[in-house]
């Protein structure tokens, strides 16, 4: 029993010593690029979400022709 304990602690220090070699591999953006690519997704979602709006407004205005 006394050996489960011992292996359970090194799995646990294992593991965080492969994270912590993962998070070594990662290659960060820098400022610049972070920008853009913030900047990319908030003006492709409100043009996305102008587009969802306006066919919801067609479809809603169809719908009360038909009813």
């Amino acid at each position: 029993m006394g050996e489960a304990k011992s292996t359970e602690k090194a799995q646990k220090k294992s593991w965080f010593a492969g994270l912590q070699a993962e998070f070594k591999k990662i290659i960060w953006p820098d400022k610049k690029s972070m920008t853009k690519q913030t900047m990319a997704v908030v003006i492709i979602s409100v043009f996305l979400g102008a587009i969802i709006k306006i066919l919801d407004m067609l479809i809603q205005m169809g719908l009360n022709l038909v009813a």
